[in-house]
């Protein structure tokens, strides 16, 4: 974004492309221009040297999650990919030490806070309290599974019946909450995603 912004500043568009071809297309684009070569060729090269340190961490990471026998049952939920279940099996750690699947959602602060006074009893937004890398990663899951294809996802069914009552935004956050509930059960019983057993949660671990 930094290249692309210092060549827009010369009328200089990179446009659409590929992670492949960017360098080609700013290589077009700097073409006879000295300055803006040594500026954009130094840029190229920092980019360079991220992508291959990314591209080595990545492969670490994928590592750890096939090691991990938590991990590869996590991913066999739909919309669960590495980084999330990494993150969510290292932030539960045990899942016994919660009384019940329903209690993660509210631990990791998915769940709405309640103002009672009298006869007023309303329901604010979530809490937002405890681990916020796993209410992202949750978060992410849930927008993965909402607006890509996913097949014969009971899930998603159930998101976007949410979605029609509430609005997007709103279903994305009860399915990060769902998730919680539905990966902590998991990881409690040690089984793999039950599309049913997601859709009609026993009452021990409802959303």
């Amino acid at each position: 974004m930094s290249l692309r912004g210092i060549l827009r500043g010369f009328g200089l568009k990179v446009g659409k492309t590929t992670r492949r071809l960017f360098d080609r297309r700013v290589r077009e684009l700097i073409d006879g221009r000295p300055t803006l070569t040594v500026i954009a060729e130094a840029l190229l090269a920092a980019r360079a040297v991220l992508a291959h340190e990314l591209a080595g961490l990545e492969t670490r990471v994928r590592g750890l999650a096939r090691t991990d026998a938590r991990t590869r049952l996590l991913m066999s939920t739909p919309g669960v990919g590495v980084i999330v279940a990494l993150t969510f099996v290292s932030a539960i750690d045990n899942p016994g030490r919660f009384k019940s699947s329903r209690a993660v959602g509210a631990h990791f602060g998915l769940t709405p806070k309640k103002y009672q006074s009298g006869e007023t009893d309303v329901s604010g937004r979530i809490s937002k309290i405890g681990d916020g890398s796993v209410r992202t990663a949750l978060y992410e899951a849930a927008n993965i599974i909402l607006t890509r294809p996913v097949k014969g996802s009971t899930l998603k069914r159930w998101a976007l019946a949410v979605a029609k009552r509430a609005g997007q935004r709103k279903a994305k956050v009860a399915l990060a909450r769902k998730l919680a509930v539905v990966l902590h059960r998991m990881l409690a019983d040690g089984t793999a995603f039950a599309a049913e057993a997601a859709k009609h949660p026993p009452l021990g671990m409802a959303a």
